[in-house]
């Protein structure tokens, strides 16, 4: 039976009006977007450019190939937003980063590089990102203000391209100067920020503490690679003091807040494919998260924390597919891509919830789990 599709928003949504506090999510409709190509045209040009890159066979073929495609359809002129539906019509820089992440894997260099391009052009010339922007890089819709993750994510994604696309350096120099600089002025931990659970925090949260780490060593490892040794030294020395903080007061268990109990998904993002160097005790946290955060359908909430209403939501619960794929652990990370490929919409799309009975729900397609969903098939292959 064809799911309802919701023509307008939910009266109450889960994030943050401007300058107001976060609201619970009353109802949770679906929110598709339209068909993926309206003529015969449009499919060929499509099939085109998936053949210019490269994607799985097998199993997940259908998958990632429908997910690469949503991607597609959610960027224009590297503006990536995070899916079709009104609220969700912007660019968050993290979204936009795994985005990135998934052009470049794929072999669609042209494509990483238009984002990267977006979200240098909209940066803040000390290295600031808003939590999201006007697809057009006019500014941001509102006073959320500034989300600490972004120069981190900005920095891991840069880093991606240029190990396939060396030539890009040069192209992304502001991007990897203001992102570095900014996050050397707050290594070690950081000051508190919201991140992407998008509410307002007292405390530092995983979800800011582990991207700075990555972003670190992934503009050391840019650094060294273009010949900048000096530079890189002075970055990595700031990543070493992020390490060595994050250990001492988040392990072993890798709570969401500095000084809390409660797990969530950023415990990921302490793992590869994020992180370029071990981090203490990280992985056993990761392979434990999932139980304290399952959910009633079979996936998980963004953290233990998060409110008791059954739903699951897919980005999350592909980070830990994502992670298992990275990690070798293929049978752990086809649980998830299995439950992932078993609650998308009609057409194929992955959605960003699905409720407690199992109905995808929220706005279909969304650009960060599609992105995750493509780059846990070419861990797997």
């Amino acid at each position: 039976m064809p799911r309802t599709v919701a023509l307008a928003l939910p009266l109450t949504l889960l994030a943050l009006a401007a300058g107001g506090s976060a609201a619970p999510l009353d109802t949770y409709p679906l929110m598709a977007a339209g068909p993926r190509a309206t003529s015969p045209a449009d499919e060929i040009e499509q099939l085109t450019w998936l053949v210019s890159g490269t994607l799985p066979t097998g199993r997940y073929a259908d998958l990632a190939r429908t997910a690469l495609l949503d991607v597609r359809r959610l960027t224009d002129r590297g503006a990536a937003v995070a899916a079709h539906a009104p609220y969700w019509r912007y660019v968050w820089p993290r979204d936009a980063s795994f985005v990135a992440v998934a052009y470049a894997r794929t072999g669609h260099l042209a494509d990483a590089r238009a984002v990267l391009d977006f979200l240098q052009e909209v940066q803040g010339e000390d290295g600031s990102f808003h939590a999201r922007y006007l697809p057009d890089g006019s500014g941001p819709p509102d006073a959320r203000g500034l989300q600490e993750d972004g120069p981190g994510w900005a920095l891991w994604a840069l880093a991606e391209v240029f190990d396939r696309d060396a030539a890009s350096a040069g192209r992304y120099a502001t991007l990897l100067d203001r992102s570095a600089r900014r996050l050397e002025s707050r290594a070690g931990l950081p000051p508190p920020s919201s991140d992407y659970w998008e509410v307002r925090e007292r405390r530092l949260t995983l979800g800011i503490a582990a991207p700075t780490l990555a972003g670190l060593d992934a503009a050391a490892h840019v650094y060294a690679m273009t010949g900048h040794g000096a530079r890189a030294e002075e970055v990595r020395h700031a990543a070493d003091r992020t390490a060595t903080a994050i250990e001492r007061v988040y392990g072993p268990r890798y709570p969401r807040h500095l000084g809390g109990e409660e797990v969530d998904a950023a415990v990921t993002f302490l793992l590869p494919p994020f992180q370029r160097r071990t981090v203490a005790g990280a992985a056993e946290a990761a392979h434990h998260a999932p139980k304290r955060m399952r959910r009633t359908a079979g996936g998980v909430a963004p953290g233990e924390g998060w409110k008791q209403d059954g739903v699951s939501w897919t980005p999350e619960t592909a980070l830990f597919a994502l992670v298992a794929a990275t990690a070798g652990d293929d049978k752990r990370a086809r649980h998830w891509l299995d439950w992932l490929a078993r609650h998308r919409t009609d057409d194929g799309s992955l959605p960003e919830k699905v409720t407690y009975d199992g109905e995808p729900a929220g706005p279909a397609p969304l650009a960060w789990t599609s992105a995750l969903v493509v780059l846990t098939t070419l861990a797997l292959s």
